[in-house]
């Protein structure tokens, strides 16, 4: 574990929060589970049956166990999801089928402050683990935007704050419209002064700086930079729009922004799409060797994390951490 992750775990240890795993059948959060317990690094809440649960052969006696079978649990939870949904055309019968899977079920215990986050996607799909928390959490008040952002890591640690930089949105958003990047932009921001302790600098890209060219795709990052003015209430340095290379590199950014406050020293990345934010962060951390840890799902009223379905248990891990600090 690198020495970012070890201060944030260190951070979780000195204030425990009870993270809920939907996935509890699957070895990789039992592991991650024992690991947690362990390490007294956050409480740890399981979905299903405790005893067969525990027959696994992990030490997870400490967990918290929720059975969604179990009606002195789940009858109130059944009660607030169908009157939550209800509008939406659900029934009593199917509001009631809904809540025995297990994201739905965390999803609630997490709406009524059972627990205090959730982290799945080692089975699910991320499109359920987000519309479960669209649809039951909701966007945090006065946010419209749900998104993502990851955490790099690079070997050279000139860059960022000891190698340490965001990059969003790389996971939720298509195409995010001129609103949508300033909420991106601020979100990220939050929780980049949140978890690194350090000044953001955030730059929005776009293959032009400063009007170098001149094309739609360049208009959506500037008005998005001057909506993001309007309500960056915390004063977050934030610059648009910027090429990469002015972003990150001193030299280049005397150049092409010189009266920039961001450009050469940015450590937050807004990409102006899901396709170039995706495609940036894997090259990243493919060709520069960089750690990736996300995406971390931000704008939701209570924290909840999506794990790829390849992730290891150390991924589930670090997630962990990571949301116990949200939290």
């Amino acid at each position: 574990m690198n020495p970012f992750m070890k201060n944030l775990m260190n951070k979780a240890k000195s204030n425990l929060k009870n993270i809920v795993f939907p996935e509890s059948n699957d070895e990789r959060i039992l592991k991650a589970a024992e690991f947690l317990l362990a390490q007294n690094i956050c409480e740890v809440s399981l979905i299903g049956n405790k005893s067969n649960l525990i027959s696994k052969g992990f030490n997870i006696q400490k967990a918290h166990f929720f059975d969604p079978e179990d009606e002195s649990i789940s009858k109130e939870l059944i009660e607030s999801y169908y009157d939550l949904r209800k509008k939406k055309g659900i029934s009593w019968v199917e509001a009631k089928r809904q809540l025995k899977t297990p994201i739905t079920f965390a999803t609630m215990l997490l709406k009524h402050k059972k627990v205090d986050g959730l982290v799945s996607g080692a089975v699910s799909p991320t499109a359920d683990v987000l519309r479960a928390g669209i649809q039951i959490i909701k966007p945090a008040p006065g946010n419209k935007t749900v998104s993502s952002f990851f955490i790099m890591i690079m070997p050279d640690t000139s860059f960022g704050k000891d190698g340490i930089l965001f990059f969003a949105d790389c996971a939720v958003i298509p195409n995010p419209d001129a609103n949508q990047l300033s909420d991106i932009a601020l979100a990220t921001a939050s929780n980049y002064e949140k978890l690194v302790g350090d000044i953001p600098k955030v730059a929005m890209l776009s293959f032009s700086t400063k009007g170098s060219a001149k094309h739609p795709d360049v208009d959506k990052v500037t008005e998005a930079f001057k909506i993001l003015q309007s309500k960056n209430s915390k004063n977050y340095l934030v610059d648009a729009e910027l090429q990469l290379d002015a972003a990150i590199i001193d030299a280049i950014a005397n150049k092409k922004a010189p009266e920039s406050n961001v450009a050469g020293n940015a450590n937050i990345l807004v990409f102006p799409t899901l396709d170039a934010g995706n495609i940036g962060y894997k090259l990243v951390q493919r060709f520069a060797k960089a750690e990736a840890y996300g995406p971390i799902i931000q704008g939701l009223n209570q924290p909840m994390n999506d794990l790829s379905r390849g992730c290891s248990y150390e991924d589930v891990i670090n997630v962990a951490i990571l949301t116990s600090i949200q939290s």
